[in-house]
């Protein structure tokens, strides 16, 4: 329909029953765009329209320089929407009326970029879809249907104008958004080849404004490398870049309180996401499967294969296949471990402030007081090495208080001022004068062996081959309730699972995402014959084919942002009744 023809009802539906908006819903040529009303609310105080944007390629204008890699086409659509957020922001609330009556809004991304519903781009041709939210005004419950016309017909097309056609924008800066996103993708790709778990360049501002705000700290000292551990890397558009590789195996970071030690293992976190320009960490860059460990007391644990790290449990409970609902925080950081090489992490990072110290180590005293027949936790120092050496998981161990790492680290970081200082030899030193005695494994006692390739004790290999019962009940609901609570977590049906410990979620869009694959998964995955992670990496095969589509219907809302595979486990596996895993 013509935009005139929404004009035209908009003046017909003036005064009437706010129900009366539903007759907008439908789609309008605006020339230069297609304006989609796709869901009209309840009332003024409901939940806003959803409203959508469509930009045919060849008006939209941008090179297909700037979209023809997945990389770039993400980067692309982020720089795109965060303009338009920029722009809506200043007409919000103009128009005028009862309840969310003139709110216009549009995703607001934070400091990483993400691949999100709100604004998508065809690979193929350029199309353009943008989704927000616009809340249709209304005096009580009496249609405001002139103060609608001003946000459609005065409001919206200035913002689409400055945000969504390539002519709105210099092209020198949309070289950079692209070529950002192929360095990053460059670094990524080639910390494998360069034997890196992760990289920081010189020059990057780690520190935070604050606790509430992800901006970079203005005056913050800039990151330098210790020369011994200085990477060169060539990139494609930005040419040589310099930074601290921090490689592969057991990589120790010390140093006193406040030094940087959380902030630089923070920073190491969100590397596993691109940044936008002017973060400061544009160029910090994690492997893509990193997982943050930590003891999380209370969370559910279902059925996981946790004897590698604790066996023998008073009263015979069996943990090949543990369960509780109420984890204590060695088992939780023992089944957080496991399941992240069950989601495919090869990095794991670790602070020893959120850590359960009788998880961690046994110092020399406390072997010697409750000796090793009692004592059911095989700290994760004993298996730091062979996670390693047999797994390929290298680990990141943030650590004030504590020297027992140091004989099992790689490589040593001091934190002075928010400066790194490698001291390994230094360190190692030290550490042999007070090396404390660590367990052995003896040929009459090979479960409690640490080593795993050489055959020896094939029995501490976790098993992960946890079936997801059917549940008819789900599947015959029609009308199944998805909610968010910011990043604390989601429930599914009132079903509700706590993600307030995933630290690399970033973005409640992510948790919308989650609750949409759990809802696939349920309805369409999990029949009582397919494992869990045979369900996850058939979804993410879909995901790689299908985009979005592959787990939500093709109206989709403009609130979804995808996640790692890695998260999507870490969902899953926090899941009390919701998903009901027996063991297979």
């Amino acid at each position: 329909m013509d935009k005139n023809e929404l004009r035209e009802i908009l003046r017909r539906i003036d005064h009437k029953g706010y129900p009366a908006y539903k007759d907008t819903r439908g789609k309008y040529d605006f020339a230069d765009y297609v304006l989609s009303i796709d869901h009209v609310q309840g009332d003024p105080f409901a939940s806003p329209s959803k409203l959508s944007v469509w930009i045919d390629g060849n008006k939209a204008g941008f090179d297909k320089s700037l979209y023809d890699t997945k990389d770039k086409r993400i980067a692309l659509e982020d720089h795109l929407l965060r303009n338009m957020s920029r722009q809506v922001r200043d007409y919000s609330f103009k128009a005028k009326g009862s309840g969310k009556s003139g709110l216009i809004s549009v995703t607001n991304p934070g400091q990483e970029i993400l691949e999100r519903t709100a604004c998508q781009i065809n690979a193929d041709n350029g199309n353009i879809v943008l989704r927000l939210e616009v809340g249709f005004p209304a005096n009580g419950r009496t249609i405001n249907s002139g103060e609608l016309e001003k946000i459609l017909f005065d409001f919206l097309p200035v913002c689409v104008k400055k945000t969504l056609f390539s002519r709105a924008y210099r092209p020198e800066i949309l070289k950079k958004v692209a070529d950002l996103a192929v360095d990053q993708r460059y670094i990524r790709d080639n910390l494998e080849k360069l034997g890196l778990a992760a990289f920081v360049a010189n020059g990057s501002v780690l520190p935070r404004r604050s606790g509430v705000s992800m901006l970079p700290l203005k005056d913050a000292v800039p990151f330098i490398s210790p020369k011994s551990m200085e990477v060169v890397i060539k990139l494609p558009c930005a040419g040589s870049i310099t930074g601290m590789g921090i490689p592969k195996g057991i990589t120790l970071i010390v140093g006193g309180g406040y030094h940087g030690k959380s902030t630089l293992l923070k920073a190491l976190e969100l590397g596993v996401y691109d940044h936008i320009a002017g973060d400061g960490r544009e160029y910090v860059i994690t492997d893509a499967t990193a997982m943050k460990l930590r003891a999380e007391d209370g969370r559910s644990i279902q059925k996981t294969d946790i004897s590698m790290f604790i066996r023998n449990l008073p009263g015979g409970r069996d943990t090949k296949s543990f369960y509780t609902e109420d984890a204590s925080g060695s088992t939780s950081q023992a089944a957080n471990t496991i399941e992240a090489i069950e989601a495919g992490a090869k990095v794991f990072l670790m602070d020893e402030d959120t850590s359960a110290t009788n998880y961690m180590i046994r110092d020399e005293l406390m072997q010697k007081v409750v000796t090793r027949d009692m004592e059911p936790i095989i700290p994760f120092i004993d298996r730091v090495v062979e996670l390693y050496t047999d797994y390929g998981i290298s680990t990141v161990l943030v650590a004030g208080s504590s020297g027992s790492y140091f004989n099992k680290a790689d490589h040593i970081i001091q934190m002075k001022e928010y400066v790194p200082i490698e001291i390994t030899k230094e360190a190692k030193s030290e550490a042999e004068k007070y090396r404390m005695q660590v367990f052995k494994s003896t040929a009459d006692e090979p479960a409690d062996g640490i080593a795993f390739s050489d055959g020896i004790d094939k029995a501490l290999r976790p098993s992960f081959e946890r079936v997801v019962r059917h549940d008819a009940a789900f599947a015959r609901n029609d009308r199944i309730k998805l909610k968010v609570m910011g990043l604390d977590g989601i429930s599914v049906n009132k079903e509700m699972v706590d993600l307030r410990y995933m630290e690399q979620l970033v973005d409640s869009e992510q948790l919308n995402a989650i609750a949409y694959m759990i809802k696939y998964l349920k309805l369409s995955v999990w029949n009582g014959r397919v494992t869990v992670s045979d369900a996850v990496e058939q979804l993410y095969k879909r995901i790689e084919d299908k985009g979005f589509a592959a787990f939500m219907k093709q109206d989709m809302p403009g609130n979804i942002a995808l996640v790692r595979k890695q998260e999507l486990y870490g969902a899953i596996n926090r899941c009390r009744e919701l998903i009901k895993i027996e063991k297979g």
